[in-house]
């Protein structure tokens, strides 16, 4: 009797799997593909955090100038910073490119808070959009987001009811940590933290600069005219 022999059925090239030479070369084009994305993933991830931390220190610098208008925090607590009224012999100059800045914020008018100590005079602002005065130990808390450095800007002699400049600067809370000074603007230099960074930023830098003419009822056009500036031989009150 003969016995038939049957094949062993080979398996298809499907169902072969892989060899361990391709699976270390499948590795190794993954790990090159990752290596090229990676400083895109990192900076795109970096830009988007910085530009949420802007966003959310220009809403701080916000709330605070509606704190100020509202008269919710007292002028008591804002330093004053008197500038000369302005004269054909010496105008107002409110560009940086002027060189002399004086009615921006700059650090001759308004020196950059003192790290750490500094923090203790500043308005702190927490996450759930509350201010807190500079008093308040809630500053030191895990929710608070920013520090608040706030100047009123006024002409020499002039009163509240005339109306004012308030300049603020908003900065992040890890800036004071006691590791170096903090950066503000000069009066030919803009200084403060961009949006596209590929990093942490630059945070001994002010997040916000920024200025906005505070007005009553009672600030009058010679008033404004004397804080502001004027037109080049013009008097306030021609």
């Amino acid at each position: 009797m003969v016995k038939r022999k049957y094949l062993q059925a080979t398996p298809s090239s499907g169902e072969s799997g892989f060899t361990i030479i391709e699976s270390l070369m499948a590795i190794i084009v993954a790990a090159i593909l990752l290596a090229a994305i990676a400083p895109v993933l990192v900076l795109a991830t970096a830009t988007r955090v910085q530009a949420r931390r802007i966003e959310l220190a220009t809403q701080a610098a916000k709330t605070f100038i509606d704190a100020v208008q509202s008269q919710t925090i007292s002028l008591d607590s804002i330093t004053p910073i008197s500038l000369s009224a302005s004269t054909g012999a010496d105008p107002r100059k409110v560009s940086v490119a002027d060189k002399q800045a004086d009615y921006l914020v700059n650090t001759t008018n308004m020196p950059a808070p003192v790290n750490p100590t500094g923090k203790s005079s500043l308005y702190c602002y927490h996450s759930d959009g509350k201010l807190k005065l500079p008093t308040d130990t809630d500053c030191d808390a895990a929710n608070n987001q920013f520090f608040i450095q706030a100047a009123q800007i006024k002409v020499n002699s002039s009163t509240p009811n005339e109306g004012y400049r308030l300049a603020i600067r908003v900065y992040r809370k890890d800036a004071f940590d006691g590791s170096g000074a903090l950066l503000a603007s000069t009066g030919t230099q803009n200084i403060k933290q961009q949006t596209f960074t590929g990093g942490l930023g630059q945070k001994k830098a002010p997040l916000v600069e920024m200025t906005t003419d505070i007005a009553t009822k009672n600030t009058t056009f010679e008033a404004l005219c004397r804080r502001l500036g004027r037109a080049e031989n013009k008097n306030c009150n021609s």
